[in-house]
Formats: C-alpha cells, structure tokens, sequence
C-alpha cells in the first residue's frame, strides 16, 4: 500500500462520508471513491458497508484504520526525526520528554548516570504538561519518554518500567485536613476550599471544573502554599515537599507505574544506550 491510499482510507473512515472526506482531503470524490475501491480490490476485503447516509466500517475497515494510523504516524515521525537531524547539522542527539515537575530526582539520576558513559550524546530534555508525553513521542517530536500508568496512553510503545508506587494528597500544612492520618480519593476530591486542579487538554482547553487552570507544578505548589487548592501526585513526591506542604496518604487510589517508553521502530543507539541506563537505575 501506498502512504496516499493510507492517507484517503483513513479520511473516509473518519468522516464516515466519502463527499466530506474528498472536502477535508481538497480533491474531487469520484477519484477518492476510486482510490478506496482499488484499495478494497488490491486487499481482496471490503473495508467500508455503504449506507444511506454514509459509510461504515467492515472488521477489516477497523483493522486497517487501526493499523494505519499507526503507519501514518510512524512516517510522520520518521520525517519530522529526520529534519531534526539535519537542523542539527547530523549531531548526534536524543529528544526526552517528561511531566514538568515530575519525577525530578529519578530524572536528574537518569541524566547524570547517562553523561557518564563512554558513548552518551547529548540529551534534549522537553518539558510539557500532563498527557502532551505519548503524543510528542508519537509524532516524532521526543524520541523516548518517561509516562505514568494508569494516566497516559501507553499502547503501542516498547518500555521498561521505572518505578511502582502509591499517590498521595498534598495540602496546605495548616489546614485542618492535614492532620488527618490517610483519605481517599473521594474524600480528596471533595474538600471545599481545596480544589483540584485542572490540566490543558491536547488542544490548549481546560476540562470543567472548579479547580485552577494550570500548566506546570511550580504554580501549582505557589497556589497550595497559599491555601487555594490540592493536588494528587506519586508518592515520590516527598522528596521535594518543602515547608508550607503536608502529605496526606490516599488509600485507594491506583498505583502509578513509572516507565521509559520509545517507538517500537527506533534503531538509534542513543536511545537504547538511555534506555539501558535508566534500566540499570
């Protein structure tokens, strides 16, 4: 198959209409229409069930969306890696991603273990908010990750796991409920003049909410000091408390696995050299 036919399968598929897929794509239907049905013959499966309002997909027409758009991503990364390359004059480098403020001292640990081997390149470090991880690397944007389970998409990745561990609460240290010797997620969530705060989605919105819009842990920090809101975050966290925070333990609440992720295709020896590394940590 084509990267083309790849490109206008997966149009109509989403649009569930050739007419506005042919719309989106910027060209006329009947050779979208075309393009699908060779697809269909070369396949030798029917991909779409046409109906009166529209197209649907067939079992095949689901595979092949899912398999696709994972095709089509890996060529997007492939060139968007390449052109870094090349703007980098062909020095050797690697893209990390990670959560602004999470996990620093595993961070700091991983970097540090890393410059000293004898074949280490430079590390590109790309902070981003929360769910921005698994798109970056993705898209060819990072070329390995750190991401956390239950809250990121991990499907599709290779990975090794870095750490396991509980969540925790972190209030404001004279605030009644930081006394208290453990809470639950629900009882967290419900505190009155502590919200929790609310991350940006993929496309810069806020979900609903009464919680405080926020982008990085620096500010949230700022916010609980002053007795304005609360956030969950990994046990590990501890380490960093400063004064003016408590931690209070959540006894319900999922346990957050820590993991380095890279695209199941990376050839680069400076990723796995990383990986290794934070492997050994």
């Amino acid at each position: 198959m084509e990267t083309r036919e790849l490109r206008y399968f997966v149009a109509v598929a989403e649009e569930s209409h050739v007419g506005r897929a042919a719309e989106r794509l910027g060209m006329a239907q009947p050779p979208l229409s075309r393009a699908i049905a060779q697809l269909e013959r070369r396949l030798g499966a029917d991909l779409f069930v046409r109906t009166p309002r529209g197209v649907e997909l067939t079992s095949a027409g689901e595979t092949l969306l899912r398999e696709g758009r994972t095709a089509l991503a890996a060529v997007e990364a492939a060139e968007r890696r390449t052109r870094r390359t090349a703007a980098a004059g062909g020095r050797a480098s690697v893209v990390l991603t990670a959560k602004a403020g999470a996990q620093s001292e595993l961070m700091a640990k991983l970097l540090d273990a890393y410059a000293a081997e004898p074949d280490a390149v430079e590390v590109d470090v790309v902070l981003s908010p929360p769910g921005h991880q698994a798109v970056m690397l993705r898209d060819g944007r990072a070329d390995v990750a750190i991401l956390h389970r239950p809250f990121d998409d991990l499907s599709g990745f290779d990975m090794d796991v870095l750490a396991v561990e509980e969540q925790v609460l972190i209030l404001p240290a004279g605030h009644a409920a930081s006394a208290r010797p453990s809470m639950t997620v629900a009882e967290a969530s419900s505190i009155p003049d502590l919200p929790l705060p609310r991350w940006p989605n993929l496309d810069g919105s806020y979900p609903d909410g009464p919680g405080p819009e926020l982008r990085d842990m620096t500010q949230i920090l700022q916010l609980i000091r002053l007795g304005r809101a609360a956030i969950v975050l990994p046990e590990s966290v501890r380490a960093s408390v400063r004064e003016g925070l408590a931690v209070v333990p959540l006894t319900d609440a999922p346990q957050v696995t820590t993991v380095i992720a890279w695209p199941p295709h990376s050839t680069s020896p400076a990723v796995a050299g990383l990986v290794r590394t934070a492997s050994r940590l």
